[in-house]
């Protein structure tokens, strides 16, 4: 279920699950699965926000490039 999602789409989820887990809401086994999913969910959101920093840091390289030498 965790995969596929947007940034986005997964912070929501994990929004969701926090609370879910907040309220004790679902008996151990679901409250093991949800925490499961956002344990996956973390690592998901951690691994996009890793791409958009050096996805960042290579336009800022190439806009800096392209400033200097004209």
């Amino acid at each position: 279920m965790t995969k596929n999602l947007n940034f986005e789409q997964a912070m929501l989820r994990l929004t969701e699950i926090i609370e879910t887990l907040e309220r004790n809401g679902s008996d151990l086994e679901s409250s093991i699965d949800l925490f499961e999913e956002g344990l996956s969910l973390v690592k998901q959101c951690d691994k996009q926000l890793k791409n958009f920093e050096t996805k960042v840091s290579e336009l800022m390289v190439k806009y800096s490039d392209d400033t200097e030498s004209k």
